[in-house]
């Protein structure tokens, strides 16, 4: 089952994820939302829309904009609207 750890904490986990671009979206329903803090941090995909992003803290470290979600897609990406994507170091295992 894939799983996203950073900092010895597993941050998601499901079995749900939809990959895309090589990235694993995690359902919102499979993020532990105690590790996750929001970002004014916003990108913009072509084809996927507005991202937005959470700052991950585990003990006390914050690894700033490590995650990304996209809370409105455009048609396309309808299938991971509101799932959350990682990088900057979390490792997800599959």
């Amino acid at each position: 089952m894939p799983k996203a750890i950073w900092n010895g904490a597993t941050l998601a986990e499901s079995d749900k994820t939809v990959v895309v671009e090589g990235n694993h979206y995690f359902p919102p329903d499979a993020i532990n939302k105690e590790y996750f803090q929001d970002s004014n941090t916003h990108t913009t995909c072509p084809w996927k829309g507005v991202a937005s992003y959470y700052s991950i803290e585990v003990d006390g470290q914050v690894n700033q904009d490590a995650a990304w979600y996209y809370p409105s897609t455009k048609e396309r990406a309808k299938n991971i609207e509101g799932y959350v994507a990682f990088w900057r170091g979390v490792k997800v295992e599959a």
